[in-house]
């Protein structure tokens, strides 16, 4: 997202914020505290998590560095609607709510910029809410290994069985009956916390429909 930014908004905006670590695991916001912090992913990326009172938590979306986190700020809300956790380590750039605010006063590219990011990362929420009820999970699982090597620019990266568990929605050992029918097809590989993609034009065919879905909108209104 900042490089496509023209370049001396770019700048300004780099010179107002810092580098930030991300490290995997880390909460960077919960849900009704306020938000101290934008973060735009350079490497890395985000799980937005909504809590479900009774049924632990969901995966409803991701950030990486098509995005950034703390978006609803555009809109003059300065409270995070979601659980917001590290889930591929790397790093980012990260501006106080304050300073962000005063480069969007600043800048109409990066007003107009968020503007259409808030709505691709909306149908995201939307479409991912919409997987969660209709998809079986075999396909739900090759969709978010899908979205996460996007973001990941990898084709290996570390997650455990039980983090898939509590991404997707489902007990841990749906997960593994998941996880091991795409092994079986020779789609992935995984152990020891490491998962790897080895076909990804056959995860792609195994995924359903809501991770084109999801990248068509995204093409469609930021590229």
């Amino acid at each position: 997202m900042l490089a496509s930014l023209p370049r001396r908004d770019r700048q300004r905006i780099l010179m107002a914020g810092e580098q930030a670590t991300l490290a995997l695991a880390d909460v960077l916001c919960k849900p009704q505290e306020r938000i101290r912090h934008v973060y735009f992913p350079t490497a890395g990326f985000i799980s937005l998590v909504a809590p479900m009172e009774g049924y632990g938590s969901l995966e409803v979306g991701m950030v990486g560095d098509e995005g950034m986190l703390g978006i609803s700020l555009i809109l003059g809300v300065n409270i995070s609607p979601l659980h917001c956790v590290v889930q591929g380590a790397g790093s980012a750039l990260r501006l106080s709510a304050a300073a962000f605010r005063r480069e969007l006063e600043r800048s109409d590219a990066l007003e107009q910029t968020l503007k259409r990011y808030l709505y691709v990362l909306r149908s995201q929420l939307a479409q991912m809410a919409g997987c969660t009820r209709f998809h079986v999970v075999e396909a739900r699982l090759a969709r978010w290994l899908l979205m996460s090597q996007d973001r990941a620019h990898a084709d290996a990266f570390p997650v455990t069985q039980e983090f898939l568990a509590y991404m997707l929605g489902v007990r841990r050992v749906g997960v593994t009956k998941a996880a091991n029918a795409l092994r079986k097809r020779k789609l992935i590989a995984y152990g020891r916390g490491n998962m790897a993609i080895l076909d990804r034009r056959g995860l792609e065919d195994a995924a359903c429909g809501c991770y084109v879905a999801v990248k068509d909108a995204y093409d469609l209104i930021m590229v």
